[in-house]
C-alpha cells in the first residue's frame, strides 16, 4: 500500500510539473512587433451574383477575426495602423456536381473568391512591404435545396475558411 501512495505521488507531482499553467490561442506567428493596429477597407464586389450585403458581412468577419485571433487590434482616432487590408470579392457562384444519371446534379456547390491586398507598414523599424492574397473557398448543399434557403448557412462556413485564409497570411507572413 505505501508503494502505491509513493508511486502515485511520484506520478502527480511529474505530471503536474509538465502540465501547461496557460494555453494561448493568440499566436504573432512572425508578425513583426511593430505591427500593432490594422484598418481594412468595405471589400468591393465585382462578383455580379453576390447578394448586397455580403461585402459587409465578410469585411466584418475579417475584422472580427483577425482582433479575436491575432495580435492586431482595429485602428481608431489617434492610432496610425500598421497593416491595411484592402480587397475585391471576384467570384460568387453556384454551380452543380455530383452528376448522377440522366445529367442530373445530386448536389451543388457554392464557390467565393476574395482577392485582397495586405500592406505593412512600420516606418520606426524601417519595415514595409506588400502582399496579395486570394482565397478560393466553397461549400457544398443539395441539389433538391434552394440556395436562398441554405445560403447564410453555406455563407458562414465559406466565411470563417476564408478568416482563416487570412490570419495565416498575416501570420505567415509571406
Amino acid at each position: 500500500m505505501k508503494k502505491m501512495l509513493i508511486i502515485a505521488l511520484f506520478l502527480q507531482w511529474t505530471l503536474a510539473g509538465c502540465w501547461p499553467t496557460s494555453v494561448s490561442f493568440n499566436d504573432t506567428g512572425s508578425l513583426n512587433p511593430c505591427l500593432t493596429h490594422f484598418e481594412m477597407d468595405a471589400l468591393d464586389v465585382v462578383a455580379p451574383n453576390a447578394p448586397i450585403n455580403y461585402p459587409i458581412e465578410l469585411t466584418e468577419a475579417i475584422k472580427s477575426g483577425i482582433q479575436n485571433n491575432t495580435k492586431l487590434m482595429l485602428s481608431s482616432e489617434g492610432k496610425k495602423p500598421q497593416v491595411f487590408i484592402s480587397g475585391k470579392i471576384t467570384n460568387y457562384s453556384v454551380s452543380p456536381i455530383a452528376l448522377q444519371e440522366g445529367d442530373n446534379a445530386a448536389k451543388n456547390r457554392l464557390t467565393v473568391s476574395v482577392q485582397l491586398k495586405i500592406t505593412f507598414d512600420c516606418p520606426k523599424e524601417d519595415y514595409s512591404h506588400e502582399m496579395s492574397a486570394v482565397s478560393t473557398r466553397f461549400a457544398d448543399f443539395d441539389a433538391n435545396q434552394d440556395v436562398s434557403s441554405v445560403e447564410s448557412q453555406l455563407l458562414s462556413e465559406i466565411n470563417s475558411q476564408i478568416v482563416q485564409d487570412v490570419i495565416n497570411q498575416l501570420l505567415s507572413n509571406w
